[in-house]
């Protein structure tokens, strides 16, 4: 069944999750954060992630703004930065516009030049993810952002991965399913949809019960995957 809709992870996938603490290292005045700027950003994306996942298997919900705000909090503390007030608000305002990836623009264009629906599929809330694609200039080529706000739970959860075929009428196998998150691509791929995993930092592949169809490097060749899937 041919592709007509590809579907986008937001945070790591289309945008760098780096970005915010990489811009602020680089600041004058912090140096402190410049030796450290690496393990806070790798800290901080972790405890985001792994804040999500234990709120959903205990059936709890929070916005991912606040998800977010805790993982920094956490990532400070680890790093013994976490008395500096004024570079905690620094790093969530960078948060609201973190730079997309080199390639996103044009591969987003592509997609719409062959006529394909793209969307986001997120656990950002939306008014980060319109924070996000405003700043990055994505709107144009973008059809939708889903967020998980409309179904209360974070992912892996079934009921986010449906969203899709709710709102493009389409079935799974249309789909194109792109993450830099391996969990989050398996757990796609366990919904039916067809999937890229964007594996930028060469990590081995996830131990779950689903594979994703291809692994990348990067998102440049998106297009062609559609086409030819």
């Amino acid at each position: 069944m041919a592709i007509t809709t590809v579907v986008f992870d937001a945070y790591g996938t289309l945008f760098d999750v780096a970005a915010a603490a990489r811009e602020a290292a680089g600041e004058p005045g912090r140096e402190s954060l410049a030796a450290k700027w690496q393990a806070l950003a790798q800290d901080w994306r972790l405890k985001q992630l792994q804040y999500t996942w234990l709120l959903a298997t205990a059936g709890l919900h929070e916005d991912f703004w606040q998800v977010t705000q805790n993982g920094l909090d956490f990532a400070l503390e680890a790093q013994g930065l976490d008395g500096d007030a004024e570079l905690r608000e620094r790093l969530l305002a960078l948060y609201w516009e973190l730079s997309a990836y080199p390639e996103v623009p044009a591969m987003l264009e592509a997609l719409k030049v062959a006529g394909l629906n793209t969307a986001i599929l997120s656990n950002g809330s939306p008014a980060m993810l319109d924070g996000a694609v405003k700043s990055a200039g994505l709107g144009a080529v973008l059809d939708d952002v889903l967020s998980v706000e409309d179904v209360g739970v974070f992912k892996p959860h079934p009921s986010v991965y449906d969203l899709v075929g709710k709102r493009f009428s389409c079935v799974p196998a249309e789909v194109l399913f792109v993450s830099s998150n391996g969990w989050d691509a398996a757990f796609a791929k366990g919904r039916g949809f067809k999937v890229a995993w964007v594996n930028r930092a060469g990590e081995p592949m996830d131990r779950l019960p689903f594979t994703p169809d291809v692994t990348l490097s990067d998102l440049s060749t998106i297009p062609e995957i559609a086409r030819s899937a």
